[in-house]
């Protein structure tokens, strides 16, 4: 029989920071349990024996499927029933569950009951995102650790309930939230992975783009708004070593409410990978800023491309997302872009189309798609009426309408293959460095407007799904 923590008997919460104390005495009880006996595992002293900790729950019951707002796309349960989701890691989500609580408690006018789930804590998630099991035991420890401790479980750690396709089993609760305390666990270790920066560093407003270029320029920004206008400090990976695959920096403020940007690289691969991991996160808006090939005569390098639909030929999300699903543009993102490029462009109403145009943006997983055959290719891409061609914005947006974050891409002309601009490296480096400012500036300010919203007026209804869960 496996050894776990003193039990910790379940509560009613009836206020949302009486949850949170809750949520934190039960994960703090397990994890720390976990870590002891690990330590006792990695002197030799445990033999035997097995031992479990176990993710906190949440868990609501209505009898009336209400919200006193209509407006609101969160924060209430669809229908009558009962509710729940494993909760982890509240060091790091302490605001966002306040948040949907309170929206919860608002609504329904229940209390959330908060206790231990069945859901083990693998040891892995249980040690955090700093400590590597491969690099501190020998072959032998890691041959037996699965007999000791929990290990990562694969099985539950899908995106079905974001993907509205999960089906509660007989008697099983309903979901909460889009995402289990395991499937958010193995992001934030990704997330450390792939960026170099500990998940506790991201904010609710992401930048993600394709160019080193832009990452300099944000550094050099964020080292000087560090400390001023409400931005706390700027941080980013260790440089001291090798950078890894998709760098982050932060321009943090209190309560998430900065600027992180990501240098994804080149491809719709990259952008569904990180994508699926800071999504658990859940920030309030994710956008591109990138460059793109323009395919119409009347753009000139150096255009603003402003996407208000995509061509998805990136393939990477047909089997979660079908290509047959629209991905809407989204009225908040749209205007704080347009604003934005007015602002700092100088262009007013009708004169902004001397900068920028806005259509449908096709995204292919074909780096070299400008060598294809034109004959079959150039009518699909007229048919769709593509004004710009990317390999990321696509991507970005679909898995921002799958894991409901608000979304756009704002990209720029670097080249025009098909009017015999084609991208070439001597041309292409000084395009870049006189452009990336500009772009950046017009990004920057776009999601100084959105942060300035509240989160009830950013989260769109578009985005929610029949019988959606009650967190955002």
């Amino acid at each position: 029989m496996a050894k776990s923590p003193k039990r910790i008997s379940p509560k009613n919460c009836k206020t949302p920071e009486e949850a949170l104390k809750h949520i934190e005495l039960i994960y703090n009880a397990h994890v720390e349990f976990l870590r002891e006996q690990f330590k006792g595992f990695v002197k030799g002293e445990l033999k035997d024996q097995r031992f479990r900790g176990f993710y906190p729950y949440a868990r609501i019951s209505t009898k009336l499927a209400r919200r006193q707002d209509t407006r609101l796309s969160y924060g209430f349960a669809a229908r009558p029933g009962t509710y729940s989701t494993t909760l982890t890691r509240p060091d790091i989500f302490d605001h966002y569950f306040i948040e949907q609580f309170r929206h919860i408690i608002k609504n329904h006018e229940v209390p959330i009951e908060i206790g231990v789930s069945d859901t083990p804590i693998p040891l892995h998630f249980a040690l955090g995102e700093g400590f590597h099991l491969e690099g501190d035991l020998s072959s032998e420890q890691l041959a037996s650790l699965p007999d000791m401790f929990d290990v990562p479980n694969l099985n539950i750690m899908d995106d079905e309930i974001a993907n509205s396709r999960h089906i509660p089993a007989p008697g099983e609760d309903l979901p909460l939230s889009l995402f289990t305390a395991p499937r958010v666990d193995i992001s934030l270790q990704r997330l450390k992975h792939y960026c170099g920066t500990p998940a506790s560093h991201f904010q609710n407003f992401v930048i993600f783009t394709n160019y080193q270029f832009y990452i300099d320029e944000f550094i050099e920004i964020g080292q000087k708004k560090a400390g001023k206008g409400g931005f706390d400090e700027f941080t980013g990976p260790d440089t001291a070593g090798r950078l890894p695959q998709m760098p982050a920096y932060h321009l943090k403020c209190k309560n998430g409410k900065g600027i992180t940007m990501v240098n994804i690289g080149v491809g719709p691969s990259n952008a569904k990978t990180i994508t699926d991991h800071i999504a658990v996160l859940r920030p309030h808006a994710w956008m591109m800023l990138g460059h793109c090939a323009g395919l119409r005569s009347s753009q000139s390098l150096g255009d603003y491309v402003l996407a208000h639909g995509y061509l998805r030929q990136d393939h990477v999300l047909d089997d979660d997302l079908p290509t047959e699903i629209p991905v809407p543009a989204l009225a908040e993102v749209q205007q704080a872009l347009e604003k934005a490029v007015s602002e700092i462009c100088g262009f007013d109403g009708y004169d902004i189309k001397k900068v920028m145009r806005t259509g449908t943006v096709a995204t292919t997983d074909d780096r070299n798609w400008e060598i294809r055959s034109s004959t079959q290719q150039n009518k699909r891409l007229s048919q769709s009426r593509a004004i710009a061609m990317d390999m990321e914005s696509g991507t970005i947006a679909a898995n921002g309408f799958r894991f409901r974050v608000p979304y756009g891409a704002l990209l720029c002309v670097s080249d025009r293959p098909l009017h015999g601009q084609l991208k070439l490296p001597g041309m292409a480096d000084s395009f870049y460095r006189q452009r990336v400012k500009q772009h950046l500036q017009v990004g920057l300010r776009a999601m100084e407007m959105l942060r300035d919203l509240e989160p009830e007026k950013l989260h769109s209804r578009k985005l929610r799904s029949f019988d959606e869960v009650a967190f955002q």
